[in-house]
């Protein structure tokens, strides 16, 4: 029998689909990326709904939406459900060797034989940045390492180039920008670095006397540009290993960034869709289609049973514990059911190959969405309307309902909430027998109402006020932004 393939996963932190060249941006950011691209099917409306890091690869590596992972917040509150197996231990039980570069400690990474890291920070003192080259340095001795092993495996590569600090070596700093980024005629950074809860981070990192929001937004689209490069590294190597055709290479975004955007700047916070879309690009010869753009929607739930499918590993006879009672099945019975739905071992996602086929034209249109680590709402998108309710009072002041209309207002610049309260009704209405609808499929509760702490800050509880959470969430200095990330993965 032939051996399964191997599977790569290049999960990118903080990568905003728009900001790709294969995606339509006008800077040429991802020329590696966008020849892959060709070579495999691009998924132009995939969206991370559970915002950010934790909640959004909770998903991505179980099939499972927030209330089958029961995952929401950066600072996750204990270990990741028992009942909701990972992808490394479901492949491990076939056979696969796996490994995690860069997302040691996670809730969310469980299950990988081995973890490695590598330096994915950086600041303005310590010079500029090489987060992917450092990456390269210890993900393709890994890959030659497994390559010469007789099993199949599975890698997951965390890139952190495009999450804050954007400090992309030369030439890649003055690639998108030739301006003076000090230009004291140039006031647009006066509001972020008045920004008090972020302030003393953006210092860190930024040039002394920053003035040009512009040259910041270069350097993110600079750090995208070396990463991109740093990425055909690895696809060279696996050229050179003879392994690339053998191998299910998918590149997924775990949510997007802000930039400028809505006053929230230079991170990931709330549920605009600048934060929602992220990329998703799969590359199998044989198996995907090559050079397709595919224009349905699709969430992260949906990747892992695409793999599996992929991988030709649907189902599978396994011993693993039950999705929802947390017992084991008897040995022989099936461990894996690519079905929809979270009873047994259905995924709450659906694999994407007929898609892919042109046999479904989309998955949902609309949708659950949640961000619980900056601010904690939750909200309901269609192809038409956005509507987001805070749960609490937010450090950014925003109103407590939001509605935009998509289709006329993209960048989502105007809340229609007091002008449509009809539309906001109809809204909340679906979102909340949505939510009743999974609290009933999972006996489990939503669980933006329970993740205590989830700001992190020990006894405080629920803000009642914007200035309250604007007083209490400072974030620091950038060792205390490690220290942060640090402290999500106890």
């Amino acid at each position: 029998m032939p051996r399964q393939p191997n599977i790569l996963l290049i999960a990118i932190d903080s990568i905003r689909a728009d900001h790709m060249s294969c995606y339509g941006y006008q800077r040429q950011t991802t020329p590696h990326i966008d020849r892959f691209a060709r070579s495999g099917a691009l998924f132009e409306k995939t969206f991370s709904p559970h915002i950010p890091t934790t909640p959004a690869y909770a998903s991505m590596l179980t099939g499972r939406d927030c209330f089958g992972t029961q995952v929401v917040a950066l600072r996750h509150q204990g270990p990741l459900r028992a009942e909701a197996p990972t992808a490394a231990e479901i492949l491990r039980e076939h056979g696969y060797n796996s490994t995690c570069v860069g997302f040691t400690g996670n809730p969310s990474a469980r299950g990988f034989d081995n973890y490695i890291d590598y330096a994915g920070w950086g600041s303005w003192k310590q010079g500029r940045s090489p987060k992917a080259e450092n990456l390269n340095q210890v993900a393709i001795p890994e890959l030659e390492r497994l390559c010469a092993e007789d099993k199949p495996w599975f890698v997951m590569l965390r890139h952190m180039d495009p999450h804050a600090p954007y400090l992309p070596p030369a030439p890649y700093e003055r690639m998108f920008y030739h301006g003076d980024e000090t230009d004291p005629d140039n006031r647009s950074m006066d509001p972020v670095l008045a920004f008090k809860p972020f302030a003393d981070f953006f210092k860190s990192w930024m040039p002394p006397g920053i003035s040009d929001k512009d040259y910041v937004i270069a350097q993110y689209d600079g750090a995208i540009a070396y990463m991109d490069a740093c990425i055909q590294s690895l696809f060279e190597a696996l050229d050179s290993l003879g392994v690339a055709d053998d191998t299910i290479i998918a590149l997924n975004g775990d949510h997007g960034e802000t930039l400028y955007d809505h006053e929230c700047w230079f991170d990931h916070h709330g549920i605009y869709d600048n934060v929602l879309h992220v990329p998703l690009i799969i590359r199998y010869p044989g198996q995907v289609p090559a050079g397709v753009r595919i224009g349905g929607y699709n969430q992260h739930k949906d990747l892992l049973p695409t793999l599996l499918e992929l991988a030709g590993l649907s189902p599978h006879p396994k011993s693993l514990p039950h999705a929802e009672g947390g017992t084991s099945k008897a040995a022989g019975s099936p461990s894996l059911d690519m079905g929809e739905g979270a009873g047994g071992w259905g995924f709450d996602g659906t694999s994407l190959l007929p898609m892919m086929r042109g046999e479904v034209a989309s998955h949902e249109s609309e949708f659950f969405i949640s961000e619980c680590t900056w601010m904690r709402k939750q909200g309901w998108r269609t192809p038409t309307w956005k509507l987001m309710i805070a749960l609490e009072p937010d450090f950014h002041f925003k109103p407590e309902v939001e509605l935009y209309n998509l289709v006329e207002d993209p960048n989502e610049d105007h809340n229609l909430a007091e002008a449509h309260p009809d539309v906001v009704a109809a809204l909340r209405g679906r979102m909340d027998a949505w939510i009743a609808q999974r609290e009933a499929e999972t006996g489990l509760p939503n669980p933006m109402h329970h993740q205590g702490d989830w700001h992190g800050k020990a006894g405080v509880g629920a803000f009642t006020s914007a200035q309250q959470a604007y007083d209490t969430l400072y974030i620091g200095d950038l060792d205390e932004a490690i220290r942060l990330q640090a402290e999500s993965r106890k």
